[in-house]
């Protein structure tokens, strides 16, 4: 991604608050009219970012950007004889981050910040803590891995679930100062942080869901994906001071395992929320019904009653993130967050319920690791005293673990598991199914009984809608909200919701869209 302007700034500028010594090179008044780590994006007057790691080196692409028209480079490698201007860092993807944030002047320091991590929950709890905030009447933006909202303007930040790009996230928060907005809630995730993508976005709140297993094929292990979430706490203590205050607050969840190793990280004023007795922000008389949750609010100077539209225990966690982000963070009234968590009607393709009129309930989900899989199973069941029908795959290219954990927690939660396709990318679609299958079997599963493989995600859909009777609940997960499917290194349009509405369509024999189309569909 990059990013460009009307009018120039000069490279001396870029510079001028670097927080990072520079190796070697030094700025000059070389006027810079855009910013890219990506050559074939280079114009004239571009200042162009050779960043090392994932599949390619940028430093192999100076050549082709100074072809281009690059004004300057920055880069990691030592470099001489270029004919502009070469300025070495230590980390160059690092060095991206703080060069975009100054690139626009700094955005972030004109509001306030909230960043919310976690491996579950992260979207959920954003848009939740958005819709406090505009209950509130504070003039707020949203930056997820769903869309970016600013103002009236909704923006797409991608395919798949991710933090967008350094650039695009400075641009984001640009956008949001130029909009008059004085609130941006971030939604950062693992690999958003160990990339230094949110870095240089100076937050003032730092929130946590929990964390549990994910992503362990990009950091390797559990400790250093807690680590590389930790590091938005770790950042509060490089928050400049604002105009408007900041409070530097880390919101930590007392009832996950990652409690004692961030509440002992965290630097400045901590505040942890939960079920838990010792929890400062606690919910009490839970009511789990149909249409949604209610609770009470407790803790210093809180005592309210709450509902949300959300269902399952899993989201009484979320609101209580959100509402002490909120309350202890922001100094939002108690009662006014509380209208805030029951203004938002639902997140795309999270518990999204898609009805036809059927006579069985049928839902999409973005679960996609063994935990959330777990919680949504327990929450879909007490939505029924009939059967469950869970549907979901393993990416390829990814986490190989959690192919097993996710059939394991199927067999032994859902009356029948349907596996299949979700972005098995350059592998197997049958290994990955294979892994998956001995997951299921190991927990008593049964072939063509109790567990299906489908490979085409399509007719495995079809399949959840065919089998089910009056009363089940039927539930497509790891999908959710996202738009597309990856095959080899193809992405094929794919939505989930459409996938459901085409199969019940078919099945109730009234009119509605088509599956989409997945090369699966010829095999």
């Amino acid at each position: 991604m990059s990013v460009e302007k009307d009018k120039p700034v000069r490279l001396s500028e870029l510079f001028a608050d670097f927080p990072f010594a520079l190796l070697a090179g030094k700025s000059d008044d070389t006027p810079i009219l855009k910013l890219t780590a990506d050559s074939r994006q280079v114009v004239p007057g571009t200042l162009f970012v050779a960043c090392t790691g994932g599949e390619t080196d940028g430093h192999r692409y100076i050549p082709d950007a100074t072809g281009r028209g690059a004004s300057a480079v920055v880069g990691e490698q030592p470099l001489d004889g270029l004919a502009v201007p070469y300025i070495r860092v230590e980390n160059s993807r690092r060095a991206l981050a703080h060069l975009a944030a100054a690139f626009y002047g700094h955005p972030a320091r004109r509001l306030t910040v909230v960043g919310v991590t976690g491996t579950d929950g992260k979207t959920t709890t954003c848009n939740l803590l958005y819709q406090i905030l505009l209950a509130a009447g504070t003039n707020a933006g949203l930056i997820s891995t769903v869309n970016a909202v600013i103002g009236d303007q909704v923006l797409d930040t991608g395919f798949h679930v991710t933090t967008p790009d350094a650039t695009d996230v400075q641009r984001y928060l640009a956008m949001m100062v130029a909009a008059g907005l004085t609130h941006a809630v971030l939604e950062t995730t693992s690999h958003g942080w160990a990339q230094y993508r949110v870095d240089a976005c100076e937050f003032d709140v730092g929130v946590v869901t929990n964390i549990t297993h994910e992503h362990l094929d990009y950091h390797g292990s559990y400790e250093n994906y807690r680590a590389a979430k930790a590091r938005l706490f770790q950042s509060l203590q490089e928050t400049r001071p604002k105009p408007q205050g900041n409070p530097r607050l880390s919101v930590l969840n007392r009832d996950d395992g990652s409690y004692a190793y961030l509440s002992g990280l965290a630097p400045g004023p901590q505040a942890c929320y939960g079920l838990d007795a010792s929890a400062d922000v606690r919910a009490v008389d839970i009511r789990y019904d149909p249409g949604g949750i209610e609770f009470t609010l407790r803790g210093e100077g809180m005592d309210v009653r709450v509902s949300s539209r959300l269902a399952g225990a899993f989201n009484v966690t979320n609101c209580l993130a959100a509402l002490t982000a909120a309350v202890r963070g922001l100094g939002i009234d108690p009662g006014v967050a509380a209208g805030g968590i029951a203004a938002l009607e639902g997140v795309p393709g999270r518990m999204e319920r898609v009805d036809l009129g059927q006579p069985f309930t049928a839902i999409v989900d973005f679960a996609h690791t063994p935990n959330a899989l777990r919680v949504v199973i327990e929450t879909v069941r007490q939505m029924t005293n009939k059967r469950v029908i869970a549907i979901f795959g393993s990416a390829g290219l990814r986490d190989r673990e959690k192919r097993r954990m996710m059939a394991e927690v199927s067999a032994e939660l859902a009356d029948l598991t349907i596996l299949t396709a979700e972005d098995p990318r350059t592998e197997s679609l049958n290994d990955i199914l294979e892994e998956m299958a001995a997951g299921a079997r190991a927990k008593g599963g049964v072939e063509r009984k109790s567990f299906w493989r489908v490979p085409d995600r399509g007719e495995a859909i079809r399949l959840g809608v065919r089998l089910a009777e009056a009363g089940d609940v039927v539930v497509a997960c790891g999908k959710g909200h996202e738009q597309s499917m990856c095959f080899q290194t193809t992405e094929y349009p794919w939505d989930d919701r459409i996938a459901m509405r085409a199969a019940l369509s078919e099945l109730m024999g009234v009119d509605g869209p088509k599956v989409p189309y997945l090369p699966t569909q010829e095999k």
